[in-house]
């Protein structure tokens, strides 16, 4: 497997042989923890016919889902780095730029354990209602938080093999990861194979075997395939203030934007939970539907942040706007076939949770609205994510401000206030999504992201 890596290599071209290239493992990639969500609510669901245990995962979910948007966005802008030198070949710098990322990730790892365990009874004590639901939540987010470490170092390395061009890479600990979790799943939650039968928190402790497996296994693969060596990765086992300032200088308005983000959909979840456990567990069913069918559009708008960081590094400002538009017709294809999908067999997605005839009946009119959010969603998130790659993540921030604002305006209203049907609360979707392409679009057309260094 060793190979010599040369300069050239890490620099993208403007086709879509190129953008698939990086698309498509990306995608793989990111299906992993969907795989592991997915799987953990399809067990979970099979443990009660009431929803207990799907709607308090939807909680625990979405929880956890906020501090892995961290590492989120702090991959994303370590990306947007790391793609900037290897545009520019200047390979060297990428080593140092990886190795401080996982020292940050690190460090916002140990906040987010502590915080966990200190903080986390207190806020579900003010946000949910029930006490059964509390209790079950608060036990199973205080194993499940120690899988963060891995969680982010996994994601550095996406960070470093996306924006060197190396996306292919991302499958081998995909597939392990994947593999773990559904296998611990099985016996942890139920008790099979000696094991002992955990339920829900079964789910949590396969999650972080797995998640440590996945990071294991990729590791081993870049040191196999020589990109260590290349990338100079282990050269430089020291803090650099400079380096890390750059990163949290250029991901940190991605993390806040995450953070509001995902506190929007925190919010969303607690006004849905007023309204009774069948709404709360038919929104935990409609949030699979974003992760798993989305995964090509997060994958795109990736692959957009890598792609233009990468030619702006090669000097072709003038190709940006050609790239976008080839990114735009792959994403959206692809989520006006999964949109078809999803609108002509809803009920067979459903079924996999167990759940009884009156959830289904009431779940199918929301999945009509989200698969037609996902159309949306794939155009908006590559336009904001070129945002990104151009290195103006402040501008990114604001966007995101502005939306949240609008959105949480609207949900607020609507579920709280004026108690309208779950139909109309996910109609919010269409408000997000929209109000972030737009934003995003005057943007890059303006030009004023031109000559910006990182």
């Amino acid at each position: 497997m060793a190979t010599t890596l040369q300069p050239n290599q890490y620099k993208v071209a403007v086709s879509n042989r190129a953008i698939l290239k990086m698309a498509l493992p990306i995608s793989l990639a990111i299906l992993v923890p969907q795989i592991n969500f997915i799987t953990n609510n399809i067990f979970l669901g099979h443990l009660d016919q009431t929803g207990i245990a799907l709607s308090t995962a939807g909680i625990t979910g979405v929880y956890y889902l906020f501090f892995a948007v961290i590492g989120l966005g702090l991959n994303n802008g370590l990306q947007a780095l790391i793609a900037r030198r290897a545009g520019e070949g200047r390979i060297g710098e990428i080593g140092k730029l990886f190795f401080q990322g996982v020292l940050v990730s690190l460090a916002l790892a140990a906040t987010g354990i502590i915080l966990t365990w200190w903080l986390s009874p207190a806020l579900l004590s003010w946000s949910l209602h029930s006490t059964a639901l509390r209790e079950q939540a608060v036990a199973f987010l205080r194993i499940r938080i120690w899988g963060l470490p891995f969680l982010y170092i996994y994601q550095m390395r996406n960070a470093l093999l996306v924006g060197t061009n190396q996306s292919r890479y991302l499958v081998y600990g995909t597939l392990a990861e994947t593999v773990v979790n559904v296998v611990l799943d099985y016996a942890l939650i139920f008790g099979h194979w000696g094991l002992p039968a955990l339920g829900f928190n079964g789910a949590a402790i396969s999650s972080i075997f797995a998640e440590a497996t996945g990071m294991i296994v990729v590791f081993a693969v870049i040191q196999a395939g020589g990109i260590a060596r290349d990338l100079q990765l282990y050269r430089r086992w020291k803090p650099d203030k400079k380096i890390g300032l750059l990163i949290l200088q250029q991901s940190s308005p991605l993390v806040f934007q995450n953070i509001i983000s995902i506190g929007a959909w925190i919010f969303f979840y607690i006004l849905i939970e007023h309204h009774g456990r069948q709404e709360l567990a038919i929104s935990n069913t409609m949030r699979n539907i974003f992760g798993l069918f989305g995964i090509f559009t997060w994958a795109f708008a990736s692959s957009t942040n890598a792609m233009v960081s990468n030619i702006i590094g090669q000097g072709m400002q003038d190709k940006v706007h050609e790239l976008i538009g080839k990114i735009l017709k792959l994403s959206i294809g692809f989520a006006l076939l999964i949109a078809l999908v999803l609108n002509l067999f809803p009920g067979l997605f459903l079924s996999v949770y167990g759940q009884e005839a009156t959830f289904t009946a009431a779940a199918i009119p929301v999945v009509r609205v989200v698969s037609s959010a996902l159309v949306i969603m794939s155009f908006s998130l590559i336009w904001l994510n070129a945002v990104t790659g151009t290195g103006n993540s402040r501008i990114t921030l604001l966007i995101e401000c502005i939306t949240i604002f609008l959105y949480s305006i609207y949900v607020y209203l609507v579920i709280e206030r004026w108690h309208m049907s779950l139909v109309y609360a996910w109609l919010s979707e269409w408000l997000y999504w929209l109000s972030l392409f737009s934003m995003s679009y005057a943007y890059i057309r303006s030009g004023r992201w031109k000559g910006k260094v990182v």
